[in-house]
């Protein structure tokens, strides 16, 4: 039994009762609210180690919920439901910081593995990890342990798939990746994204990172293939 603790944010009853039923049978610890305002209350005082949130939720939106937890606690794994398939709603959810996107209807085997991979990741703040392991370009340090990133000197808060994909990069500098090859890497085989999705990323990844979007010096787009990390 996993004893993780789950947060699930859902105002439909009947999704709200399985969910609640089939996770409490694998073991985990759950959580429940029918609102966003109550969600982020209890995402807020009990720090859950995942959160699933629908994207249409009364008095406070999904997506307003994962921004404003975003900027409090950045390494919280976090998995959007929404009945919208749209490629627009999940760059949106995913852009705010969350780290997978499952559309209704669901899988429950789907479902489970993407939650067990989310929670395998460690979290980016309070893990004891390794001994450290740096890696350092430019005015760049990642603490691979630690799971933390510093430019010139100042934290940087990525969320866990981004620190993921930076990471995936700084382990292959100079080797050409396509975007599906990324997205198998850093998001598994279960995850069904889009390009824009690995673009979202990067374009985040050189902010935090500083590299100049027009002409990035580390993180390259290299045209009509894909991404390559030069460090």
């Amino acid at each position: 039994m996993s004893g993780e603790r789950i947060l699930v944010v859902e105002d439909d009853p009947n999704i709200l009762r399985g969910l609640d039923l089939n996770l409490a049978m694998e073991g985990y610890k759950v959580r429940t609210a029918a609102d966003g305002e109550e969600g982020l209350r209890i995402a807020r005082t009990e720090r859950p180690d995942l959160l699933i949130v629908d994207v249409m939720l009364p008095r406070l939106g999904g997506l307003e919920l994962v921004r404003e937890l975003r900027k409090e606690d950045p390494g919280m794994p976090i998995l959007i439901l929404s009945a919208k398939g749209q490629e627009a709603d999940k760059v949106a959810g995913l852009a705010l910081g969350a780290d997978d996107y499952v559309v209704k209807p669901f899988g429950l085997k789907e479902l489970l593995a993407r939650i067990g991979a989310a929670l395998r990741r460690p979290r980016a703040s309070g893990q004891a990890g390794p001994a450290r392991q740096l890696k350092r370009f430019g005015q760049v340090e990642i603490d691979l342990g630690e799971r933390r990133v510093t430019v010139g000197g100042e934290v940087a808060n990525l969320t866990a798939r981004e620190f993921d994909l930076l990471a995936f990069f700084v382990a292959h500098p100079g080797r050409v990746y396509s975007r599906e090859q990324l997205t198998r890497a850093v998001w598994g085989s279960l995850y069904i994204g889009t390009e824009r999705t690995v673009d979202n990323f990067v374009a985040r990844l050189r902010a935090h990172i500083r590299d100049d979007a027009d002409r990035p010096r580390f993180l390259e787009t290299v045209r009509g293939v894909g991404y390559r990390f030069n460090g």
